[in-house]
């Protein structure tokens, strides 16, 4: 089992949405607890971290995976339009 840690500001993000999205988005971020990496995960390339993504209809996780430690960090939670944008 990995442990789920939520950055300060994907919390936020989360937070923002609809009870309706939450409740999708939720069970799927539950589920990388027991695994990280899921069919249809995907590791974003161009980053300096080992950034992964799952989907969740038109929304998007984005997550780093420390197996040594076994902590899965949450780093942003968004729409899929918006979520690969550099502040």
């Amino acid at each position: 089992m990995y442990t789920i840690i939520f950055k300060s500001s994907a919390l936020k993000e989360l937070e923002q949405f609809p009870k309706q999205v939450v409740k999708r988005i939720v069970p799927a971020i539950d589920k990388l607890a027991i695994d990280p990496r899921p069919t249809g995960v995907k590791k974003l390339k161009g980053s300096n971290e080992d950034l992964y993504r799952i989907r969740v209809g038109d929304y998007r996780v984005l997550y780093t995976v420390k197996d040594i430690i076994r902590i899965v960090t949450i780093i942003r939670v968004g729409n899929r339009k918006d979520i690969y944008k550099v502040d």
